[in-house]
């Protein structure tokens, strides 16, 4: 019989094996707090805050509840790659006319890492998490010496066997069903990410590595955490899910187009940031492609920025992106719009189908 009180329950002192992704723009401490208060691993998406917009956030997280909570950070090159950037600003110029704005006068994109992970040790988050790589060997001794958990995301075996040796406590197994962002160490080994489909990768990883492992993509109910339990996992990480929620700082626009979506409404692109992220297909990402390769990442996140932002400001959906995972018909079905009620309700059907 699976037990819902698994390894990483007690690892991470939480009463559900469900952790919240650190969705960056959308997962702030609102979310985190309220994920975390209802017995779950809530985690602050701080990999393009401030430093002093990451230390508010903690604060306020640690104002609401006084449960284990985690931050994500990047770890990956943030240096500005500007190859191809005429071509990319050709197509971009086009959109911004369609949105009435200018073209900022500066791209740059600011390397915060160090400063953002000195943060995390000054405000002591409990759980770091990292998308992109391992922590680097220093600042990991650091966070062992504050008693942080340290959580990894991979998307092959290679990288958790990789994320284990550099010692990390968990693991992340993130299938290419999952929303934004994904994992992957290397992308110019996998151009669009390792697209392992989650159930094909949890139980290949957890044959080999020997800490626990959390599987992630496309898991929205309590059905997928039993399948993943059932795979090796000892817990899942949702994202997607919690989009729609009254906590997520998402824009009702983003959540509206969330709820219409189905499994078919979502592709992988790097038109947004030049990494490979899965979201709804919208004009932006028909048209970019259609014309431009983007530049690398970050250059390419931070040219489409006043973009992004000056279509959120009017409602347009066909210019933000819309990050979101290959569960999204199974948001229709949710009746929770609180974050607690769907960690609540989760745990629930978990529990029926285990009898």
């Amino acid at each position: 019989m699976l037990n819902l009180k698994t390894p990483i329950c007690d690892l991470l002192n939480i009463q559900h094996p469900i952790v919240q992704a650190g969705m960056a723009g959308t997962a702030t401490a609102k979310l985190a707090a309220a994920v975390s208060a209802a017995g779950a691993l809530g985690t602050l998406g701080a990999a393009y805050m401030t430093p002093d917009e990451m230390r508010k956030n903690i604060r306020a997280i640690k104002e609401h509840t006084d449960k284990p909570f985690a931050a994500n950070l990047f770890c990956v090159d943030m240096e500005d790659h500007w190859e191809g950037v005429e071509q990319a600003q050709k197509v971009l110029n086009r959109f911004r006319a369609e949105l009435g704005i200018e073209e900022a006068e500066d791209y740059s994109t600011a390397n915060m890492f160090d400063d953002q992970f000195q943060v995390l040790l000054d405000e002591n988050v409990p759980v770091i998490s990292t998308a992109f790589g391992v922590l680097p060997e220093d600042k990991l001794s650091l966070a062992k010496e504050k008693g942080a958990i340290i959580i990894t995301m991979a998307t092959t075996v290679d990288e958790a066997v990789q994320a284990e040796r550099s010692g990390a406590d968990l693991i992340v197994a993130q299938g290419s069903d999952a929303g934004g962002h994904r994992g992957t160490f290397d992308i110019s080994r996998h151009p669009y990410g390792a697209n392992i489909g989650t159930f094909s990768l949890v139980p290949q990883i957890a044959d080999n590595v020997s800490v626990p492992v959390i599987a992630a993509g496309g898991i929205m109910d309590g059905r997928g955490l039993v399948a993943a339990l059932a795979l090796g996992a000892s817990g899942v990480q949702l994202g997607t899910v919690f989009l729609p929620s009254d906590e997520s700082a998402a824009h009702p626009v983003y959540k509206q187009q969330l709820l219409e979506s189905t499994e078919e409404s979502t592709v992988i692109t790097k038109s947004f940031s030049g990494r490979p992220a899965r979201g709804i297909k919208n004009k932006f990402i028909r048209e970019f492609e259609g014309s431009a390769e983007p530049v690398a990442f970050p250059s390419q996140n931070t040219l489409t920025s006043d973009i992004r932002k000056a279509a959120a400001k009017q409602d347009n959906p066909e210019y933000m992106s819309l990050w979101a995972g290959q569960g999204t018909r199974l948001l229709r079905s949710r009746k929770e719009s609180r974050a607690s009620d769907i960690v609540a309700a989760i745990m629930e059907e978990a529990k029926e189908i285990l009898g």
